[in-house]
């Protein structure tokens, strides 16, 4: 028995080419494959697999990977069929509703998304007022994709018990 390593997240963007923009000059992520074309076709492994995850007549879309410093990949997908983001904050629906990502400057990393096209959804918060100095924020990049931020890792901001409360 182990634990699984996160090895990547797809994100759906309205627009790949200023989505490889901001993740790059933002949040600093190396590109490890430019946005490229896919086709609906069966003439190579790329092309059945896209069929065997996305079924018969999608037709084309773009892709872009890129790396963060961690190590952990980026798949930005571009489908001309996208439902483009309402602006409107729904965490409700099951499935993933935001990432995070760890900066201990959390006010330039939030400043840099706001000045990038981005939102700010929340102040900066503390999760131990004046006992600890780990913080967080959520943001939402210009494509509407939210971005949870955190000065500290995941297992000290929850392994001292923020918010324990039995079920």
């Amino acid at each position: 028995m182990y634990p699984r390593n996160f090895s990547h997240i797809g994100i759906s963007v309205p627009n790949i080419e200023e989505a490889v923009k901001f993740y790059r000059e933002v949040m600093n992520w190396y590109v490890i494959m430019a946005p490229t074309l896919v086709k609906e076709e069966k003439e190579t492994a790329i092309g059945m697999m896209c069929i065997d995850v996305f079924g018969e007549n999608w037709g084309e879309f773009k892709i872009a990977h890129l790396s963060t410093g961690d190590g952990i990949g980026i798949e930005l997908f571009e489908f001309p069929q996208n439902d483009k983001p309402r602006n409107e904050f729904n965490p409700y629906p099951t499935g993933v509703f935001h990432f995070s990502v760890k900066d201990p400057n959390i006010e330039e990393l939030t400043a840099k998304i706001v000045a990038a096209g981005g939102k700010q959804r929340m102040p900066i918060r503390e999760y131990y007022p004046g006992e600890k100095p780990y913080k967080m924020v959520y943001c939402e990049d210009p494509f509407g994709n939210i971005i949870e931020i955190y000065t500290h890792s995941y297992e000290l901001h929850y392994g001292a018990g923020a918010y324990q409360h039995e079920l």
